[in-house]
């Protein structure tokens, strides 16, 4: 401000009122009074602060609120005059408002060009860099010391009253941090000069770091840094041949990419047709073993099937040979045996033929007629020739087995002629009338048909499609 009359201190009875009476573009605003009373008003705002000054050496510092100026609350300023306690009593300090509000947008340059050289080419360049800050204070006290002597105030621009300013203060400081740092960035980065628009972020947080502690000196932060701008030498005859030189360049990455491209969809196609063919090949190997899988299931299927036709056939002549044994236990367990039937039958089948022939021959008489005699006479002998060789095989068996060791065995009478309904036992016994062996119980074997078959397993006269000995399937 410039009106006067906002320079006055208020006045309230004996006692007067410091306040800001400075705007909020200022960093530093100096009260224009500099005699002030114990007992006078200090009002400080929110993001202010207010430090009395004596003689170059800054006393009391003050925060937001109100504050009575008395001894108790400025020691240094009662220390540095050594006044009597009293409400009149005058004392003399400059009194300075430090503004700790964050100042935006704040405009910075480069005020020369930054010389660069292009690390592709060898190339040298001009370059403008130029952009915007966010500055804070820090530390008022530091500010103050270091810039003390100002007659208004310091503001970031020049201005009515102020000796210097923020930005005619830092601006070779921002100037040689740019340009000492700038190209080394852009090297340390691989930063193309032509592409560097999109990496100005990163510029501008790497110039930060390195013009941060000029400013810290000073009791003042920098939030934020940004480089909006970094101009290039468009009329430049190297800058042009280093943009051809980046079309040619780009052109060959393009070319290079397209082939890339290319060479990838061929692998592509090729892997896609090796993967196709090699599908179809799993597929037919799955096919071929699936078939391969049913046939042997066939085959163990038929191969089952024919041992249990081969165990039941067994288990069948295992019965039919335990029945024969069973009922030959029987017999004995009642005390006769095969012999004994036979005979009984023998007896039974005479008694039928003498009983034919009359009583008269029956007794020794002649009365009967011859015919009928003869007719009795040759139903017995039937019978007795029915059963004869049966009683013949027994009884040769029975004598050999009741025979003593040392009496000779009586001379075998002559085997009768088998009949055609007779069939031999492979345990030994001969001229076997019935469908079991009576010797070991073993069933009669059906005759073979002109159908049957030789196994080569050594079976012969298999009758069916699977061998009873092995399961081979008819016609392997």
């Amino acid at each position: 401000m410039t009106n006067s009359e906002n320079m006055k201190p208020e006045k309230s009875g004996l006692f007067s009122v410091i306040k800001y009476e400075g705007n909020n573009d200022t960093f530093i605003w100096k009260h224009p009074v500099e005699d002030f009373n114990y007992g006078s008003q200090l009002i400080v705002h929110e993001s202010q602060e207010a430090v009395f000054f004596k003689d170059g050496q800054a006393l009391d510092t003050f925060g937001p609120g109100r504050h009575t100026l008395e001894t108790q609350n400025l020691p240094l300023i009662g220390k540095a005059y050594k006044l009597a306690t009293g409400s009149q009593s005058p004392f003399h300090a400059e009194v300075y408002f430090i503004n700790k509000t964050v100042q935006m947008a704040i405009k910075w340059g480069t005020p020369d060009k930054v010389r660069f050289i292009d690390p592709l080419t060898g190339t040298p360049l001009d370059l403008g860099a130029s952009g915007e800050m966010n500055l804070q204070v820090s530390n008022s006290r530091k500010l103050l010391i270091q810039l003390v002597g100002t007659m208004k105030g310091i503001a970031w621009q020049d201005g009515e009253g102020f000796t210097k300013s923020l930005q005619e203060s830092f601006r070779p400081l921002i100037s040689n941090a740019v340009k000492t740092n700038l190209p080394t960035v852009i090297k340390s980065e691989a930063i193309d000069i032509l592409e560097i628009d999109e990496n100005l972020g990163l510029i501008s947080d790497s110039l930060k770091d390195k013009i941060l502690p000029g400013f810290e000196e000073y009791g003042l932060t920098i939030p934020q840094f940004y480089v909006t701008s970094i101009v290039l030498p468009e009329n430049d005859p190297n800058f042009k041949r280093i943009r051809e030189l980046h079309t040619i360049t780009l052109q060959t990455r393009i070319i290079q990419a397209e082939a890339t491209v290319k060479t990838a969809q061929a692998q592509s196609e090729t892997q896609y047709r090796t993967a196709q063919e090699q599908s179809k090949a799993a597929i037919e190997a799955a096919h071929r073993e699936a078939e391969l899988q049913r046939q042997l299931t066939e085959t163990e299927v038929a191969r089952r099937e024919a041992e249990r036709k081969v165990i039941a056939a067994q288990a069948d002549a295992e019965a039919m040979r335990l029945a024969g044994m069973t009922e030959a236990e029987i017999m004995r367990a009642k005390g006769y045996n095969q012999k004994d039937v036979l005979q009984a039958e023998v007896q039974k089948a005479y008694a039928e033929g003498i009983g034919n022939m009359g009583p008269d021959v029956s007794n020794g008489g002649g009365g009967s007629s011859i015919v009928g005699d003869m007719m009795g006479l040759g139903v017995g002998m039937a019978a007795a020739n029915a059963i004869m060789p049966q009683i013949s095989n027994m009884m040769s068996g029975m004598n050999t087995q009741q025979q003593p060791a040392n009496t000779a065995a009586p001379a075998a009478p002559a085997p009768a002629a088998p009949s055609a309904d007779m069939w031999d036992c492979p345990c030994g016994q001969k001229n076997i009338i019935g469908n079991f062996c009576n010797n070991c119980g073993s069933k009669r074997p059906v005759a073979v048909s002109g159908d049957a078959w030789d196994c080569s397993c050594g079976l012969k006269g298999i009758v069916g499609n699977f061998c009873n000995n092995c399961g081979k399937k008819r016609g392997e």
